[in-house]
């Protein structure tokens, strides 16, 4: 059964829309901060086998920080979701600062080698430019049909 017409019921919620999974800038940060830590604390492990006698060694190796990975860390559907907050009063400056510290995370893993260069490059959108001019002379084109001798100089 439908509420009468011309009811006032919506009116008693403390709150109106749906409620967002982060209420405050803050508790982004922190989510961020534990994010990061949790990232350093757990690396990666790569199994290598070393020496004459093949002694097993574990190579911890660097995870990189991720936008999508911190979204799900944060109980959310992706890094979109984060994103349209910017609009939030706060958030801009937390999100920006959180993109930021990604962004170079990542390219300074590269750059030093524990990272793939190759695929942080990409994800981060750096592409080396090359041009190349590829000027023709102009001058007078004439059309040569066919059975008809092309002029020689």
């Amino acid at each position: 059964m439908a509420a009468p017409q011309g009811n006032n019921f919506w009116e008693l919620r403390l709150s109106h829309g749906r409620k967002h999974a982060i209420e405050k800038p803050e508790e982004l940060w922190q989510n961020f901060i534990e994010y990061a830590e949790w990232l350093q604390e757990n690396p990666l492990i790569e199994t290598d086998f070393r020496g004459k006698d093949a002694f097993r060694v574990e190579l911890p190796k660097m995870r990189p920080f991720t936008k999508e990975g911190f979204a799900v860390a944060c109980g959310l559907a992706g890094w979109e979701t984060i994103k349209n907050w910017k609009e939030r009063k706060g958030f801009l400056e937390i999100i920006t600062r959180i993109e930021n510290i990604i962004y170079t995370q990542k390219f300074e893993g590269a750059a030093s080698g524990f990272l793939n260069p190759n695929i942080i490059a990409r994800d981060l959108g750096l592409k080396e430019k090359t041009e190349t001019d590829h000027k023709l002379p102009v001058g007078e084109i004439k059309i040569i049909t066919e059975g008809e001798e092309p002029e020689t100089k």
